[in-house]
């Protein structure tokens, strides 16, 4: 590509696919990313490979699922050396690369995460919106530095306000790059840790959403019990009733979060207004994984795949060249977006990408109809003694334009979703014989897929022996 662009990559930490206005939410405010869709391109059933962080993470920064990888859990001590991320690819290209925020290809527990090969020359660090690391976490250093006390905010009657609040510092970071002089094109990931739990928004935000205006989570009485045949397999919070939950308090506040964040996105893209960089600069804006926020008497993630849980964000915005005002219903997967990134900036794709590039689709030369006849998203014992007693859970997700197959192996348990008739999956079908051919099917397909996309074959082969 001749003309390459800025890439702004703006990735925020377990945030829903339907938490956004324009596509559908009437109880959110994210005016900065309804601009995004009118401008760009949304696609609406973008899918992520697993449903935590540290493998979702991997995957989409690799462009290989995590078992590829061989990066499964979060928690991990090392990141393989094999294969390298793609803005180490990106910036070898002859981009300039910035990260602010979160990684999390690798443990930041008890240090803050070491550096790999990532690319990156311009580094600002922040895990979590905590003092918890002694050294080189830049956004406690940045609260300290203007004479406040993180700890201290986190314990008091406003926590975090909006002027130290890590969202604003993220922000506050990008627009420093931004504003730098770049005499090559330039890729910043920006890495927001909300809307994660815990939901405690500002004050400023908290106040502008009333739990008793929200519609609540998707929940029927069946799901307790349907949940209580799964209970074996890893989730970070028990099963409990919305009001058990609190869970329209919890909507509230996870939706004040992410008006927080749109509020910060905004002054970013003014940033790229003001520089006079906006018009050769692709905005991405994704999520790693979704959040239960109470649907089926869950809260949090683990190991479960509905579609609040594993369907996320995907828009691009670039009116330079990709199409505006435009909803794509294709499937599409988290790795698409790699191999999309990577393309953008003129990288041959490698041979390994599991990604398919979405550049057609988004330049309108593509309706995206045979985009991908299925997408797989992977649970591969990530347990957390923390919340779980450390169980371990090995399950697969295997979901068509139609049906969703989930696999919980070694439990002898299972699920099956029409999601035409059924599209929050209250209705379990796997044990129902009228079903009983297309599970087979899916099982089928689900194995293969299994195998051949997620063997390691080993090292190149040179002779037949």
């Amino acid at each position: 590509m001749s003309d390459r662009p800025n890439i702004l990559w703006y990735c925020t930490d377990q945030q829903r696919f339907d938490t956004i206005g324009a596509l559908g939410n009437p109880y959110v405010r994210t005016p900065a990313v309804d601009d995004l869709v009118a401008k760009g391109v949304a696609f609406t059933h973008t899918y992520c490979q697993s449903p935590i962080c540290t493998p979702s993470r991997s995957s989409f920064m690799t462009g290989l699922y995590p078992s590829r990888v061989h990066n499964t859990r979060n928690g991990n001590d090392t990141f393989p050396s094999w294969p390298p991320v793609i803005t180490k690819l990106i910036a070898d290209a002859g981009y300039t690369c910035g990260l602010v925020g979160k990684f999390h290809l690798q443990s930041s527990g008890k240090r803050t995460e070491p550096r790999i090969d990532d690319g990156f020359s311009y580094w600002k660090f922040s895990h979590a919106p905590r003092d918890d690391w002694k050294e080189g976490h830049d956004y406690a250093n940045w609260v300290r530095a203007q004479g406040s006390d993180l700890n201290a905010l986190r314990k008091s009657d406003d926590p975090v306000p909006v002027e130290f609040h890590q969202t604003t510092w993220g922000s506050e970071k990008s627009i420093e790059f931004i504003r730098q002089k770049h005499d090559r094109p330039w890729l910043l990931n920006v890495n927001i840790y909300d809307p994660h739990p815990p939901f405690v928004p500002p004050r400023a935000y908290a106040d502008r959403f009333d739990p008793l205006d929200m519609p609540g989570p998707h929940f029927m009485d069946s799901d307790l019990e349907a949940q209580a045949k799964l209970s074996e397999c890893d989730f970070q919070d028990k099963i409990r009733t919305p009001l058990e939950h609190d869970a329209k308090g919890a909507q509230a506040r996870y939706y004040a979060m992410i008006a927080l964040i749109d509020d910060q996105l905004a002054r970013i893209l003014t940033a790229l207004d003001e520089t006079g960089q906006r018009d050769n600069t692709v905005i991405i804006f994704t999520s790693d994984h979704g959040e239960a926020l109470g649907d089926h008497g869950l809260m949090y993630k683990g190991c479960r795949f509905y579609e609040g849980l594993v369907r996320v964000p995907l828009i691009f915005s670039w009116p330079k060249r990709f199409a505006q005002n435009t909803q794509s219903d294709a499937l599409v997967e988290l790795l698409d977006m790699s191999a999309t990134l990577l393309d953008l900036a003129g990288v041959e794709a490698p041979e390994y990408l599991q990604g398919i590039s979405l550049n057609s689709l988004l330049e309108g030369a593509s309706t995206g109809d045979q985009h991908r006849s299925f997408v797989r998203s992977e649970y591969f014992d990530a347990l957390d003694p923390h919340f779980t007693g450390g169980t371990g859970t090995f399950a697969t997700m295997h979901r068509t334009r139609q049906h969703k197959l989930c696999v919980y192996h070694g439990k002898n348990v299972g699920e099956l979703f029409d999601l035409e008739t059924d599209p929050w999956e209250h209705k379990n079908l796997w044990d129902d014989d009228g079903y009983a051919a297309i599970k087979n099917q899916l099982l089928a397909e689900s194995f293969d897929a299994h195998v051949l996309l997620t063997t390691d074959m080993g090292s190149e082969r040179i002779a037949p022996m």
